[in-house]
């Protein structure tokens, strides 16, 4: 019987079907007792983490018996993976468990910002009919949307934005223009400057690393098309949180949502106060009750059979 440490939240029956057969200690919030954690990780065989557990330094090194990590997600910037592989470690994602979650976040606050609509209803309880300030909004049909890293999250983004009628474009860096994976998905290849310059909406689906961090910084956003929308779901350190702000506050983008940031949660001192057109949530596009079944399914599944 191996014994296993969860620390963030999993969907409870894919815990009890591990404690079924192993030692299983639960605690959502075991994330916030980094202390308690480092004691119990070192006599642990398996460790299952969200996006907060930071899997290095200390954490890591407790973790003398551990064979493998399951990661409730797909992101791997809070896991030390090189360190894990030296010391033998199985690192294992949930990979297009949530993608689903992520693409209909993305369209939704993509149609949202488009038509700019949605966030009249204090005004029109309060007795006041803005029907004329809030009728340029724009249909998404006809115009094109531009995805930035072409996986699965990306690949599914593009069947939604191509189910309403955009036209669609995409980048990624490891593929080539010429690779069939476009064409097979119906979507124009473009390089980035051509995208970011030629999409009313760009959506952004790559890892952090050191080639993506900052990638969308003050320079990039500029280029944008005048009044395009800016969706990040993929990690906060990809974009320069100021200069969307202030891209915002000029009208030069037309509507932002973000769901990554720099620092988790933001900080009293972030730069989005007064921002028009802002959406902002609290690093759950790919949380929804459906997809943290799946996520949650899929890791128990892959834990418990790597520890067989």
């Amino acid at each position: 019987m191996a014994r296993i440490l969860i620390s963030e939240f999993m969907d409870e029956p894919a815990v009890a079907r591990l404690a079924q057969d192993h030692a299983v200690y639960y605690d959502a919030a075991l994330v916030d007792d980094p202390a308690e954690l480092r004691r119990l990780a070192a006599d642990v065989d398996a460790l299952i983490v969200r996006n907060r557990t930071q899997v290095r330094g200390d954490l890591l090194a407790a973790m003398t018996r551990c064979k493998v990590i399951g990661r409730l997600g797909v992101g791997l910037d809070n896991i030390d993976v090189e360190a894990c592989a030296a010391r033998g470690i199985a690192v294992i994602p949930a990979t297009g468990a949530n993608a689903r979650s992520v693409a209909e976040y993305v369209i939704a606050a993509a149609l949202l910002l488009l038509r700019g609509v949605y966030q009249s209803t204090g005004e029109v309880v309060a007795g006041h009919w803005p029907r004329g300030a809030l009728s340029n909004g724009r249909e998404a049909r006809g115009r094109s949307f531009g995805i930035v890293g072409f996986g699965s999250i990306g690949r599914l983004t593009a069947d939604l934005a191509r189910a309403v009628g955009m036209r669609v474009l995409a980048f990624d860096e490891a593929i080539g223009l010429d690779t069939a994976a476009y064409r097979d998905a119906g979507v124009e290849p473009a390089t980035l400057d051509v995208l970011v310059s030629t999409a009313d909406v760009v959506s952004i689906h790559v890892p952090l690393t050191a080639s993506t961090r900052g990638l969308f910084d003050a320079a990039r956003i500029a280029a944008m098309k005048r009044g395009g929308v800016l969706v990040n779901t993929a990690r906060g350190g990809i974009i320069d949180e100021a200069a969307v702000a202030a891209a915002l506050k000029s009208g030069h983008l037309g509507g932002a949502a973000l769901d990554v940031f720099e620092v988790e949660p933001l900080g009293s001192s972030n730069a989005f106060s007064g921002c028009p057109n802002l959406l902002l949530t609290p690093h759950i596009a790919g949380v929804s009750v459906d997809s943290n079944t799946r996520v949650s399914s899929l890791i128990a599944d892959k834990v418990a059979e790597a520890l067989r």
